[in-house]
C-alpha cells in the first residue's frame, strides 16, 4: 500500500530534524512538531473541517517550521513555504493545495502580524502557539541558552511569551488550552 502524502511529509520533517545540519537537533520533532500536529487535528475536528481542509492543515502543521530546522528562525516562514512547495511537488501534490499549504506556513507566526485569510491558516497559527503550553522546559531552554537569561529574568520572559501567545489565540483555541494556561499562570507567578 502506498504511503499517504501526509505520512511522507511527516517522514521528511523527521529526517530533516535528524540531520546533523538541523539547527535545533531532533528535539523539535518530538516536542514541537508532534504537539502542533495534534492541536491542529483537535481544532480541525472541533471546527468540522472537510477532509481536504484537514489534510491541508495537517500537512501545513508538519511543515510549518521546516525552514527553522533547515536554515534557522530568521525568515523561516518564507523559506519554509519554498521548502514545502518543492517537497510537495516531488510528491505530485496538486498545485492549488500547495498554495494553501504555503499560505498556512507563511502566516503561522504569531510574532508577525500577517492577516490569516482562511480557517486553515488560523488553525496552524493557533496550534503552533498552543504547543508552547505543553513545552515549558523547551521555552525555558530557549530563554537560558538562546536568549541568555538568568533564572529570574527567564521566568519573566517565559510568562510574557505565554501571555503574548494566549492573546493571539482564536476563541476555540482558548477553550482547548485554557486549563494549561491557568496552570502555567499559577506556576509562573
Amino acid at each position: 500500500m502506498e504511503e499517504s502524502v501526509v505520512e511522507r511529509v511527516r517522514e521528511f520533517v523527521e529526517e530533516e530534524c535528524k540531520k546533523p545540519t538541523s539547527q535545533y537537533g531532533y528535539e523539535p520533532f518530538e516536542f514541537h512538531f508532534i504537539p502542533v500536529v495534534n492541536y491542529a487535528k483537535i481544532l480541525s475536528e472541533k471546527l468540522n473541517l472537510s477532509e481536504e481542509q484537514k489534510e491541508i492543515v495537517e500537512i501545513s502543521a508538519w511543515l510549518h517550521d521546516v525552514g527553522s530546522i533547515v536554515v534557522g528562525r530568521k525568515e523561516h516562514h518564507i523559506i519554509g513555504g519554498e521548502i514545502a512547495e518543492k517537497k510537495l511537488k516531488e510528491l505530485n501534490y496538486p498545485q492549488e493545495k500547495i498554495e494553501k499549504v504555503k499560505k498556512c506556513i507563511l502566516n503561522h507566526r504569531g510574532s508577525i502580524d500577517n492577516k490569516r485569510e482562511s480557517i486553515e491558516e488560523q488553525i496552524v497559527s493557533d496550534a503552533d502557539a498552543m504547543s508552547n503550553f505543553d513545552n515549558l522546559s523547551g521555552i525555558f531552554k530557549a530563554a537560558f541558552i538562546f536568549e541568555g537569561h538568568n533564572q529570574a529574568s527567564a521566568k519573566i520572559a517565559v510568562r510574557e511569551k505565554l501571555e503574548r501567545k494566549w492573546k493571539k489565540l482564536s476563541p476555540i483555541a482558548v477553550e482547548v488550552i485554557k486549563p494549561k494556561y491557568d496552570a502555567l499562570q499559577l506556576l509562573l507567578k
